[in-house]
């Protein structure tokens, strides 16, 4: 089973990740795949979900059609997977997952592993694979009992297409009395791409000076990327919290993240460190980010990143 995440009436990228993961997993185990898209408002297209490998869409109608709270949606998870009895249930380690799983497990009191990347079929059962210690190990955990439950990073699982059998099933459920009750939301008309989904990540650190990060947005719209920071960036007021990458901000597993200006504490090194490449941008010769950069360049950044944009520009231009 998996629990989808929709916003602004569209699945989120981790969704199709945490399907084409579980279609796999299935065929390994000779299993079906239901994914659960709970109403609750703008209604993403369902049919995309078979594309991925859903054999089963579950959609759940309770109560009215309203943001509804991680409270909201664990009770009805919860009601749900222990009336369907799935063998493993999969969410996405987001804000929205890591709070509904958690929720979900308690309630069940069933094994859950937090911010998986990868998952692996073995003749003993699965077996997750998790960063620890700010990531300087990378450890491996079997979950016990059923159902066995994991949140997966996104980016970090490829979307295929194996197309499942898509059937669509409408439930409707009782909706729980919450303790907790969403008076307002504010939703941005004009959302920007969410950080831990971004296939690019260009990050600046205190070396970007002050708040101008103009170079770096140029250079990340550029690859279609997002723009990121370090904890010193925004503790000066310079980017928002949502922008903060590290171990009290966000973890991101991008194709490519570039860190520029940007010492390589290891609060910041959590939160980036699977990352596939790694391109680092400081003047210091002795930044600790250079450890675990994948490419160095020591040099001014106000130099260098213009330059990659103007190269990129040029090599758009050609093709």
């Amino acid at each position: 089973m998996v629990v989808t995440e929709a916003s602004a009436g569209m699945f989120r990228k981790v969704t199709f990740e945490l399907v084409s993961e579980a279609r796999r997993l299935a065929d390994e185990r000779g299993a079906d795949v239901t994914a659960v898209v709970i109403d609750s408002g703008s209604m993403p297209d369902v049919n995309e979900l078979a594309t991925c490998g859903a054999d089963h869409i579950l959609v759940v109608n309770s109560g009215e059609r309203v943001y509804k709270s991680g409270e909201v949606q664990a009770k009805l998870i919860h009601d749900l997977v222990k009336e369907r009895g799935p063998e493993v249930v999969l969410f996405g380690a987001t804000a929205l997952g890591r709070d509904i799983s958690a929720r979900v497990a308690a309630g069940l009191k069933a094994g859950l592993v937090m911010d998986c990347i990868g998952i692996r079929a073995e003749a003993s059962g699965l077996i997750a694979r998790k960063p620890l210690y700010g990531g300087k190990i990378i450890a491996e955990f079997a979950v016990e009992g059923s159902p066995k439950m994991m949140t997966l990073r996104p980016n970090v699982a490829v979307v295929d297409n194996m197309a499942g059998r898509g059937e669509v099933t409408t439930l409707t459920m009782v909706e729980p009395v919450p303790q907790v009750r969403v008076l307002e939301l504010s939703v941005d008309e004009s959302p920007k791409l969410d950080l831990t989904e971004a296939d690019v990540v260009v990050s600046g650190g205190r070396g970007m000076g002050g708040p101008d990060f103009g170079i770096l947005e140029e250079l990340a719209g550029l690859m279609g990327g997002a723009v990121g920071a370090s904890r010193n960036v925004v503790d000066e007021g310079w980017r928002p919290a949502s922008d903060q990458v590290g171990q009290t901000g966000k973890v991101v597993s991008p194709s490519l993240y570039v860190a520029c200006g940007i010492s390589g504490a290891m609060q910041h090194l959590a939160g980036m460190n699977t990352s596939n490449c790694i391109v680092a941008i400081n003047s210091d010769p002795d930044a600790l980010i250079f450890k675990t950069a994948d490419y160095c360049i020591v040099d001014d950044l106000f130099e260098v990143v213009p330059a990659i944009t103007a190269a990129i520009r040029k090599l758009a231009v050609v093709t």
